[in-house]
């Protein structure tokens, strides 16, 4: 593939020791749908598929500087934002991306698959404040939706609600994922100002489920640097993760990463 013709993705989150999530599964992504992935890591985790026990911040400075040396050089096509721990951190990616023309894809990582904190409740108004005006697309889950919105959700119809009133306070447009919610298909919904679809899947039964939501952000900020229109790079997104949960290797006693490279097995 030309180098003109690979889209290159800055990856802007955290480590994740067991690699099912984080910058492995971000990097893994990428790679199989055509990308050059290229990361700034805001955090080293201590996790495996049981859970996270410790996290080890990057010094904002340092998130920064990882952020403008991968621009000044090589640049980037898109850029996907996972876990960003506080405030200060926040405030530092918001100020290495100003100038930054392309998609921005802000997944708000808050709480680990296990159940761990990864995102400050300080920080929660700064990633408001700095992040979500620069965003082109926002992908929370039910309980990120939640908090952004301070709003219940508890149905689909609150679901899209609750992702109309986020999408009204920023330009960014919004992928509600209901995962978390019950039934056997699940629905997410893209809204944006100019309106809204639905998608669905048959829901998966598997406990394999580690790292679904970076690597559906990071499968659209892929597409949307190659040059896809929105729509069509969630849609080929969550194709691409519907495959890698079907292709889960089983691995861990816990919740398990997908089969980020069941293309090639």
């Amino acid at each position: 593939m030309a180098a003109d013709s690979l889209p290159r993705v800055l990856i802007v989150a955290g480590s994740d020791s067991g690699g099912g999530a984080g910058i492995q599964a971000d990097i893994k992504t990428v790679t199989m749908l055509g990308g050059y992935a290229m990361t700034a890591v805001t955090a080293i985790t201590v996790q495996n598929t049981l859970g996270v026990s410790a996290v080890h911040a990057v010094p904002p400075e340092i998130v920064s500087g990882q952020i403008r040396a991968v621009l000044e050089d090589i640049g980037a096509d898109a850029v996907k934002i996972g876990m960003l721990g506080d405030g200060a951190i926040v405030e530092a990616v918001a100020q290495a991306l100003e100038g930054f023309q392309g998609p921005i894809v802000l997944d708000p990582v808050m709480v680990a698959k296990g159940g761990g904190q990864l995102l400050a409740d300080e920080a929660v108004e700064a990633l408001m404040r700095l992040l979500l005006p620069r965003a082109t697309l926002i992908t929370p889950n039910v309980p990120e939706l939640s908090v952004l919105t301070d709003t219940q959700v508890a149905d689909e119809a609150d679901m899209l609600l609750a992702a109309q009133e986020l999408a009204a306070q920023s330009p960014a447009a919004v992928l509600a994922k209901g995962g978390h919610l019950t039934g056997g298909i699940v629905v997410d919904w893209l809204v944006t100002r100019r309106g809204e679809q639905r998608f669905e899947a048959p829901r998966m039964s598997t406990p394999h489920t580690h790292g679904t939501g970076c690597t559906l952000a990071s499968a659209i900020a892929t597409g949307l640097g190659a040059g896809l229109p929105l729509a069509v790079a969630v849609e080929r997104g969550r194709a691409y993760l519907q495959a890698a949960l079907a292709a889960a290797p089983g691995l861990g006693r816990g919740h398990g990463p997908l089969g980020h490279n069941f293309a090639l097995l």
